[in-house]
């Protein structure tokens, strides 16, 4: 069965309520390809990599988190840029990108998404105060120690984190998936016992074990893969179409 394009795209943005949020790249479609579609493949990415299983796997639409033309970066089409964008005009595949959109939102969000995951129970923004703050609150069923916790991830996401460890046991917690360590402080001050996110820089590792919290960066590909296979799995269902996800291993 096949859905038009337009429609596929209306639905998607509306779900995700794209139009109401800001962001620092173009959230929907990005690059339009052949007007009926059958078949999504959804990565994290839109690398070459990723384009060249679309192509491989006959997708119409590849759906990602990560798509093209952020603020700030040079406009010019060459390079890599050049080539990605050829491989899907050269072979009629739509693009279409949500970033901030699939962070913050409530059922396919990337942030519920690992949430479900890893078994911690949403209890809300992780700054009630401040909207830009795409991370959340939540908590374990159970007490843990930050290692136990930290094999969990592991296990769940196949990939070994980086931990710093705190000194007492764990269950009030703030994530944010991908680069969210400059969030650290803000949960800090909400009084959590670990934060978990993507990425670290060198200063976490301070906030962190000054404020006698632990802290697990898990990898910014890994903490992202769940969004867009929830949002990929909607539209299947929405629209009676296929979803393929791929995974492109990425260690960072």
């Amino acid at each position: 069965m096949a859905i038009a394009l337009r429609t596929l795209v209306e639905e998607a943005d509306r779900f995700l309520n794209a139009a109401r949020i800001s962001d620092y790249c173009p959230n929907g479609l990005q690059v339009e390809g052949r007007p009926q579609v059958r078949r999504i493949v959804s990565g994290v990415t839109a690398s070459q990599a990723l384009l060249d299983a679309a192509v491989e796997a006959e997708a119409d639409v590849v759906l990602v988190h990560h798509g093209y033309f952020w603020k700030g970066e040079d406009a010019c089409i060459t390079g890599i840029k050049r080539r990605r964008l050829q491989t899907l005009l050269s072979n009629d595949i739509s693009l279409l990108a949500y970033h901030l959109p699939l962070d913050l939102h409530a059922e396919v969000g990337n942030n519920v998404q690992l949430a479900r995951q890893l078994d911690i129970t949403v209890e809300g923004p992780l700054d009630p105060n401040n909207p830009k703050i795409v991370g959340l609150l939540g908590s374990l069923a159970e007490p843990m120690s930050a290692r136990d916790f930290a094999r969990r991830v592991q296990e769940v996401l196949g990939r070994e984190p980086l931990l710093v460890e705190g000194e007492g046991m764990i269950r009030k917690i703030g994530w944010c998936t991908g680069g969210g360590q400059g969030y650290i402080d803000n949960a800090i001050a909400a009084g959590v016992d670990l934060y978990l996110t993507g990425e670290a820089s060198e200063q976490t590792f301070h906030s962190a074990r000054e404020n006698d919290i632990g802290f697990i960066a898990a990898g910014h590909h890994a903490t992202e893969r769940y969004g867009v296979q929830a949002l990929g799995d909607y539209l299947a269902r929405r629209f009676a179409v296929e979803h393929l996800f791929i995974d492109c291993p990425n260690p960072i």
